[in-house]
């Protein structure tokens, strides 16, 4: 087993003691709720008289079902209006913090966190939503749990969990132009596959992550657990101690410097022991495109759609993928024709990100095609704040996209956000599979917010780096 990484010191610190089923007891530092899976929860403590434990350490937002287009109340869903007043009275009653919509801090839990100065690095996290891997870019544990175990941190602020394998990938050299993080956790996953971190945790690391801001690495841990992983993250440095700085939850002064002396302690040692070991050459990825039904199923935009007959193992899954993405073995990417634009998730809503796909339609004077639906959904309240003092939603407006409020959105389609029928949307989000985004029949093709721009204008699967070479 591992030795001397961040995650075995991180777990060493939290582990409370073994239990007889050979798990480990850990302490929660941060638990993290939202409308969607936490109802249950709190009904099983009022069965239980029960109060929250650690009510300081647990922090509510409304992202999975909640309206990007009006917020008005009572919500035009009924289900939506009971589930978010269930929120309200349970975080009331309860005495923990809300980040509700108009209050400036409302969004995507993974976004809200991190923008909130809640994740900090050596943390434990966890949160009743998969991705809670994101968290791990600042050095923090992040661990997506189920509704029995989400009661059990309200009760008593630990959850029970099995200790993993660490494998470390590095990512080498320099991203080319065109190049973002969320190609380099698709390529990562596209090779080492949709299992292939089953009983890891993922340590990323080389030159072309610690060379990317909080906002890409994130991404890439974001989809962690989209190839398998428990858990994804980062050691912390300067970039992660930049990002925090001056943030709301975070330590300010002497306690500032204290904090970041213990989150330096907690880095993997120079000499850690790790139980896999992978590479990556970053100079030599291009944008890639999903083609199938889960993240794993992705190509290089040169590369062909690949033939079932020479998929060793996975004929019978490539195919079926293919029939549904009505695709054909050896086709191109490039020339897909799309119907819907989405840029928006927790993987890819970011200031920067949408900061990016502006500075494409800025530069290229682009605008959506006449065929194509487009929606650009902020990652939280503050990030969307952000882009309009910028003036970023002006130059989307302008472009033809809709300018929506924050929240998952079209990712997964639990709102009013759905494809429609067949429709094939291109999407900066983290998940293909079929029905995802609300339409048993709809199609999905995984790309970076840069990639959306160019599908989006061009209305088919473009390769963004026509767009940055002027062609």
């Amino acid at each position: 087993m591992s030795k001397g990484t961040l995650y075995d010191n991180v777990w060493d610190r939290h582990a409370v003691r073994e239990l007889p089923t050979g798990e480990t007891q850990l302490f929660v530092g941060l638990h993290l709720i939202h409308e969607v899976t936490s109802p249950q929860a709190f009904g099983m403590l009022e069965e239980r008289d029960l109060r929250v434990a650690f009510p300081d350490r647990t922090f509510a937002t409304a992202d999975h079902i909640i309206p990007t287009a009006d917020l008005a109340r009572p919500f035009a869903d009924d289900q939506t209006e009971t589930m978010m007043q269930e929120l309200e009275t349970n975080t009331r009653e309860h005495d923990i913090t809300f980040f509700d919509p108009g209050s400036g801090a409302q969004g995507i839990v993974h976004v809200v966190g991190p923008e909130q100065g809640l994740t900090q690095p050596g943390m434990t996290i966890v949160c009743g939503d998969s991705h809670t891997s994101t968290h791990g870019a600042f050095g923090a544990l992040g661990f997506g749990i189920g509704t029995s175990q989400i009661r059990d941190v309200l009760a008593t602020q630990c959850v029970a969990m099995s200790k993993q394998q660490v494998r470390r990938i590095e990512v080498t050299g320099s991203l080319p132009e065109g190049v973002y993080a969320k190609d380099i956790i698709l390529k990562i996953i596209a090779d080492l596959g949709v299992d292939g971190g089953v009983g890891y945790v993922y340590e990323y690391g080389g030159e072309a992550v610690e060379a990317l801001g909080m906002d890409g690495r994130m991404s890439i841990c974001n989809m962690s657990i989209e190839g398998g992983a428990r858990a994804g993250y980062v050691n912390p440095d300067e970039t992660t101690f930049d990002y925090l700085k001056g943030r709301r939850y975070v330590p300010q002064g002497e306690a500032w410097d204290e904090a970041v002396r213990y989150w330096r302690s907690i880095r993997s040692d120079d000499d850690a022991d790790y139980d896999d070991r992978v590479r990556f050459d970053g100079s030599a990825l291009e944008p890639r495109v999903t083609w199938g039904t889960n993240p794993g199923q992705g190509i290089g935009i040169t590369e062909p759609v690949p033939d079932p007959a020479r998929m060793n193992g996975a004929r019978e899954a490539t195919e079926q993928a293919l029939r549904h993405m009505d695709l054909r073995p050896g086709q191109s990417m490039q020339g897909v024709p799309i119907d819907v634009a989405f840029l928006g998730s927790c993987t890819n809503a970011r200031i920067s990100d949408l900061r990016e796909a502006a500075r494409l339609l800025q530069e290229t004077g682009g605008a959506v095609d006449d065929s194509v639906r487009a929606l650009v959904v902020p990652g939280s309240e503050g990030v969307k704040q952000q882009a309009e003092e910028e003036r970023l939603d002006a130059v989307f407006r302008r472009a033809g996209f809709e300018w929506r409020g924050a929240g998952c959105s079209m990712c997964l389609g639990m709102n009013e956000d759905q494809l429609e029928g067949r429709e094939l949307c291109a999407s900066s989000s983290n998940r293909n599979f079929v029905g995802r985004q609300g339409s048993p029949d709809g199609r999905t093709v995984l790309m970076s917010p840069a990639m959306v721009v160019a599908a989006a204008v061009n209305g088919e699967v473009t390769d963004v780096r026509t767009m940055m070479d002027g062609d």
